[in-house]
């Protein structure tokens, strides 16, 4: 595992002509670490699909250096896609948009649509912005783990996922913490795929007009598989009540460890972990994934979670966690 410091030109350099060459590179984004290959060889996102043991028609986010890149993929994007590109890139929101014919039909999953993003993170950018020099337009990246498992948020994480092989460009933990909101941009009344930091409010606000939901019309998209995001552990969401009588009664030292992510206070003893759940959503997000990835690493074989209040706020972690209980 060859981990390199994204800071670094020489190791961005490098990087990039790896990209360049069909070959895998990990690096940060500001929602969590990705898995890359150019988007424009399917031979290379085919080594993607290979390594994170994800099917081949399970589609992935297309990453750019610029807005302008997204021509590459797209030949007419529509006018919603227009305005949430202006709108919100760099960031974390991803358009699915009509896929120009012979051109990252890999990376789409083999369907007509093809998911695109600018990330907003230094460091992704300055590597996609040099593998565009030479010539690379885009970059297919799921995150950096094995299929269905637990997002990475460090560089860390990333080396417990994957082989010797692999370059690492590392950029610290990841700000947001959570994958993109996804928006499908294919219909005449856009809809919300994934839920993520960017709300559904910001998203209606720029579009003037409510967003349809997902259904079986939609285009399969990143992370939107019921059971999804999952530690080794079971997961079970528990509201208040119900979370108070197990914490009473304590963990049953017949059944393994337990990890506890809530915001009550229970008392600590052996055979449990607390891990405190912050008390807004955007800390919650960012803290989120490594702590069920703490959780898998201390051995624990269950994992209670405090339900997230209510709120359009919490729609992110709300989902992750669903999926990660499924």
């Amino acid at each position: 595992m060859t981990v390199l410091s994204g800071a670094d030109p020489h190791a961005l350099a490098a990087a990039a002509a790896e990209l360049a060459a069909g070959q895998l590179v990990a690096f940060p984004t500001e929602t969590v670490y990705g898995l890359g290959a150019r988007a424009d060889d399917d031979a290379a996102v085919a080594r993607i699909y290979a390594a994170k043991g994800r099917p081949a028609d399970h589609p992935l986010i297309v990453h750019l250096a610029d807005a302008a890149a997204a021509s590459e993929f797209t030949a007419a994007p529509g006018a919603a896609a227009q305005r949430l590109m202006t709108a919100f890139w760099p960031g974390p929101l991803t358009v699915i948009v009509p896929r120009r014919a012979g051109r990252g039909g890999a990376a789409a999953g083999g369907q007509g649509s093809i998911a695109l993003r600018v990330p907003a993170h230094p460091v992704a950018l300055a590597l996609l912005q040099a593998a565009a020099r030479l010539g690379v337009a885009g970059v297919a990246a799921p995150s950096a783990n094995r299929f269905g498992r637990v997002s990475p948020t460090a560089a860390a994480h990333v080396v417990q996922e994957f082989g010797p092989a692999l370059t690492v460009l590392d950029g610290g933990r990841c700000t947001v913490g959570i994958e993109s909101t996804i928006i499908d941009c294919t219909r005449s009344r856009p809809a919300l795929l994934r839920p993520g930091q960017i709300g559904r409010a910001a998203v209606e606000a720029v579009l003037g007009l409510s967003l349809a939901e997902a259904d079986a019309a939609s285009p399969r998209a990143s992370g939107t598989l019921a059971s999804h995001y999952a530690p080794r552990a079971r997961v079970e969401l528990l509201d208040g009540v119900a979370l108070r009588h197990r914490l009473q009664a304590g963990p049953d030292p017949a059944a393994g460890g337990v990890g506890v992510y809530s915001r009550l206070a229970p008392r600590v003893g052996p055979g449990w972990i607390h891990k405190t759940m912050a008390a807004d959503a955007a800390s919650v997000a960012h803290d989120l994934f490594a702590v069920l990835r703490e959780f898998d690493e201390a051995g624990v074989t269950a994992i209670w979670v405090e339900r997230p209040p209510p709120g359009p706020e919490w729609d992110g972690v709300r989902d992750r966690l669903q999926r990660a209980a499924a």
